[in-house]
């Protein structure tokens, strides 16, 4: 038994034309009962399997869209990538996911991708390539940025970091607190940026010192929670309320306080983001993301390109017990 044919060993085989073969391929109606079954005879006998990708490419699309995350074990992004994926199955679409762990090469691999329409669209759940490297490969297809792109010819969904961050810290402000600090996942990228900036802002308009010390990154994961206070038990002069953005991390924050005797939120406060189920249980104060609407928007851009759009989703405060 032949494993693989071409059309044209088919044709020969079955005594038709290359076009009589392609039709029957594609089920079109305008082909004699007699040549269709010679057709799907010789089809059997050499057991023809037809080249996918190719087919995908003679009709432009692949029904692939490709999403590109840091970390495929974070909640963050497992909850985008759930509303993406929601929204994929509806529209009968297939994901490709590129973990990258913000290495540039990786999120390059996915662009090219892109150029050689092995996918139809790309979605940025976060990254760490340069806008301008990105914007070279617009012109192969869509992405999609999942971060505040106003200003840009690039669709995106988001949600405004300085404005949130800016209420969580007027929040605490406004609890009594200032001496305040912060957990970032993150140096840089421009989410870290416009938390930054409001921080250095809201100092400011307190008229607060900026104390270097109260800023932690790398904060990703619950382990990285129990350095932070670590870190704090070594100041003479610690923050009375921390801003974290990771509810992972907030957690680990406070299952550190309960081991070190740390009264929270007497003595430490704590205001996560994410509302994941674990500040549901552990009752942490937190902001409620809508990932996974913000996930079904960035599929929806990714299949619907055409009108450059900016979406932005908006944070919701969830009191609980920990400020």
């Amino acid at each position: 038994m032949i494993n693989i044919a071409n059309i044209k060993e088919i044709a020969k085989m079955a005594k038709v034309s290359v076009t009589t073969v392609s039709r029957v391929l594609n089920n079109h109606p305008y082909v004699s009962e007699e040549k269709r079954i010679a057709v799907e005879k010789a089809i059997k006998e050499t057991n023809y399997q037809r080249n996918i990708n190719a087919v995908h490419l003679s009709k432009g699309e692949t029904k692939l869209i490709g999403v590109v995350i840091p970390y495929a074990n974070h909640p963050y992004f497992g909850l985008l990538v759930e509303g993406i994926a929601n929204e994929a199955v509806k529209n009968n679409y297939k994901l490709v996911l590129f973990q990258t762990n913000y290495e540039e090469q990786r999120e390059r691999e996915a662009l090219e991708m892109l150029k050689l329409k092995q996918i139809d669209a790309l979605i940025f759940c976060s990254r760490n390539s340069r806008f301008k490297i990105i914007d070279k490969y617009m012109v192969y297809g869509p992405i999609i940025l999942c971060e505040d792109t106003r200003g840009k010819n690039i669709s995106s969904t988001f949600i405004d970091h300085y404005k949130s961050f800016s209420q969580a810290l007027n929040y605490l402000y406004n609890k009594g607190h200032r001496k305040i600090g912060y957990c970032l996942a993150r140096r840089t990228g421009s989410n870290s940026s416009s938390r930054e900036k409001a921080y250095h802002d809201f100092l400011q308009k307190i008229n607060e010192p900026f104390e270097p010390n109260y800023r932690f990154y790398d904060c990703l994961n619950f382990e990285d929670g129990q350095e932070v206070i670590r870190s704090l038990n070594a100041m003479s002069n610690p923050p009375t309320a921390l801003l974290v953005t990771s509810d992972q991390v907030a957690a680990g924050i406070l299952v550190c306080c309960k081991e070190k005797n740390i009264a929270v939120p007497d003595e430490l406060a704590i205001l996560g983001f994410d509302n994941q189920p674990i500040a549901q249980i552990m009752k942490l104060t937190t902001f409620d993301m809508p990932l996974i609407n913000m996930g079904n928007n960035l599929l929806h851009q990714a299949i619907h390109p055409l009108v450059v759009n900016h979406e932005e989703l908006y944070v919701k405060l969830i009191e609980r017990e920990t400020v």
